[in-house]
């Protein structure tokens, strides 16, 4: 390396040129093909480290990872050799500008590097659960890890052009407190939807009262969709119901399946006072027995619930192994309580009330005697 810079300083003198520009020309030349050589030797470990690893599970499912991994290699060399040169040539604003150019154009292959790790890791752990709400926040991840990496880059290049960045993030606060109150509502839903996915009261595919159905149809279905926004309830009319996730952090949510599908069903049945009770309840378990979906295991049971003025009021409690089947349940037993009562000459009772109309002219004639 002496050797050369004496032969640079004799070459200088025979030109007439400043040394120290042929030292700067000859420092640059080898920066760049020692980098050159770097890069060639990396690739070449890399493109051997890949034909091995072809076969593996998560290579195969990310093929572009390399093709990242090359592309971080390749800015990461640039910007080592990039920063040497503006050094060497002695320009401070020509380095800072330069940084902060590659420190953003290294925010893409971060950003595509999250995004591959994230993917994975829902396909060999989100997928796997019972759950779906976990698919929902590695989404979530998905969608902002991008805005979060170019964020960061982006600050960090401010800082490295001096560029105080307190400003803006003091502008940002107070333009976000503005935007807070413009819109209180839509960040309360996402507030909600959030605090949905991280509770979890309910989760796709559950079965969920809905108080906010249409007069006239079904008040409850299966939720479809949670997003951040609000959550889709399809009911069984095949309406779908979107309802904001402010509102249902408000109510009592009733779930019928997140512990299981298998519930207990009530029904109440009135009989005569002169009914034989013990052999009613016996009617009535035969009823629920012969219904496929009822659980065996505890059998159908009926209790006398109450004395009414007209009738003995009953109540059937039936355990069923699937929840979705409770009206199905309510109105077959119904229908054929009714069929076993008529066959077995079982009176349902209601209510009675003798009406006697009385001529006003019979009661003026003394047919009528009028009641003191």
């Amino acid at each position: 390396m002496n050797n050369l810079f004496s032969f640079l300083d004799n070459l200088s003198t025979t030109l007439g040129i400043k040394s120290i520009y042929l030292h700067i020309l000859a420092k640059s030349l080898i920066a760049v093909i020692f980098s050159y050589i770097i890069w060639f030797i990396l690739r070449h470990i890399l493109a051997s480290f890949e034909k091995k690893t072809k076969k593996t599970e998560f290579i195969q499912i990310n093929i572009q990872i390399f093709s990242i991994i090359r592309k971080a290699l390749l800015y990461g060399l640039v910007l080592a050799t990039g920063t040497y040169l503006t050094r060497l040539f002695n320009i401070i604003l020509l380095e800072k500008i330069f940084q902060a150019f590659m420190i953003i154009l290294l925010a893409i292959p971060a950003k595509d590097s999250l995004l591959i790790v994230l993917d994975y890791l829902k396909k060999n752990i989100a997928d796997k659960t019972k759950t779906k709400v976990d698919n929902i926040i590695f989404d979530l991840l998905s969608k902002f890890s991008g805005a979060a990496i170019y964020a960061t880059a982006a600050i960090l290049a401010l800082d490295i052009l001096g560029i105080n960045v307190m400003p803006f993030v003091a502008g940002a606060g107070v333009a976000g407190i503005a935007i807070g109150f413009a819109a209180k509502d839509t960040l309360s839903n996402l507030i909600a939807g959030v605090l949905l996915i991280v509770d979890r009261p309910f989760e796709i595919g559950d079965r969920i009262e809905v108080w906010s159905a249409p007069a006239g149809s079904a008040t409850w279905g299966d939720v479809v969709d949670i997003g951040l926004r609000a959550t889709k309830i399809k009911t069984t009319d095949n309406i779908v119901i979107i309802i904001p996730n402010n509102e249902i952090m408000k109510r009592d949510i009733v779930n019928y399946t997140i512990t299981s599908t298998k519930i207990r069903v009530r029904i109440n049945i009135g009989v005569a006072y002169d009914a034989d009770i013990e052999k009613v309840k016996d009617l009535i378990n035969s009823v629920a027995e012969t219904l496929p979906w009822v659980s065996k295991e505890p059998p159908p049971k009926v209790v006398v619930r109450n004395f009414g003025e007209s009738s003995v009021d009953l109540q059937l409690r039936v355990w069923i192994d699937n929840a979705r089947k409770r009206m199905d349940t309510i109105s077959s037993i119904t229908d054929k309580v009714k069929e076993t009562f008529d066959k077995h000459g079982i009176e349902i009772p209601y209510p009675k009330r003798d009406i006697t109309i009385i001529n006003k002219s019979q009661i003026e004639s003394g047919d009528i005697q009028k009641a003191p």
